[in-house]
């Protein structure tokens, strides 16, 4: 595939500084997955699509993928810019919590159409999401974008009856290791999960994005939740995500 150009749809996840005038970004894109990809001279006045790439903007990208493993962008169309998302303090929190999600959940070039027509879903909402004030770990939105991700990567983490007996009653825990939840007497080691968190996490999972803010989810409910979401990542995955640490 060496000295190809393609154009693909695609999502800027994050960027960082490469030299004087040059950026490095990571984008999940809708034909390709995961890529990593130079954009020569953004940084400098005249560049003719230094802001069309700011992270959570989604554009049409222009790639050309020679023997580096970073492509070299050559094009850029801007089809949604998300500023709103990004100028909004609350919302930016919740932006990124999801971008770095995408990340980690996703990190080869294998193209998931569903993880990214989800990504695009989740930042025309983030456009319109009034501010809750509290964390952007917690927020309703974040949770179930981060819950649908783990379903559509295959670790879903089952809440409905005990992952060790079937027990359907009496679940007092989530343990990683048996990949949900867990009844009282199955429960050693296992992390705290009241039936707040074990509806809250049902509800969420049920509804689409737009209506997670609807979502029978307490404060309570809200923390459990997160906490499975993090050990989820940490077991299956062996990572933490920095944005949930904050």
């Amino acid at each position: 595939m060496a000295g190809r150009s393609y154009k693909t749809e695609a999502v800027v996840l994050r960027s960082f500084r490469l030299g004087e005038a040059d950026r490095v970004l990571h984008a999940y894109t809708l034909d390709r997955g995961r890529v990593g990809a130079v954009a020569k001279g953004v940084r400098k006045t005249k560049s003719r699509f230094g802001a069309r790439l700011e992270p959570l903007s989604h554009v049409e990208l222009l790639l050309h993928q020679g023997r580096s493993d970073l492509q070299t962008v050559t094009g850029v169309e801007l089809l949604r810019s998300h500023r709103a998302s990004r100028e909004q303090p609350d919302r930016l929190g919740v932006g990124l919590v999801a971008a770095e999600a995408m990340l980690r959940l996703f990190p080869e070039q294998e193209a998931n159409e569903r993880a990214f027509r989800a990504l695009v879903r989740f930042l025309d909402l983030l456009d319109e999401l009034e501010p809750l004030g509290g964390r952007a770990q917690a927020d309703p939105l974040a949770l179930s974008f981060q819950l649908k991700l783990l379903w559509l990567s295959g670790y879903l983490p089952h809440v409905t009856s005990c992952a060790e007996c079937g027990a359907e009653t009496g679940l007092a825990g989530y343990s990683p290791r048996a990949g949900g939840a867990v009844c009282g007497h199955c429960a050693n080691g296992a992390l705290p999960l009241s039936r707040e968190g074990v509806v809250g996490i049902e509800d969420l999972l049920r509804r689409p994005l737009a209506e997670a803010r609807e979502a029978r989810i307490t404060p309570l409910g809200a923390r459990e939740a997160l906490g499975v979401i993090t050990a989820s990542y940490e077991y299956h995955g062996g990572f933490r995500l920095r944005t949930l640490a904050s």
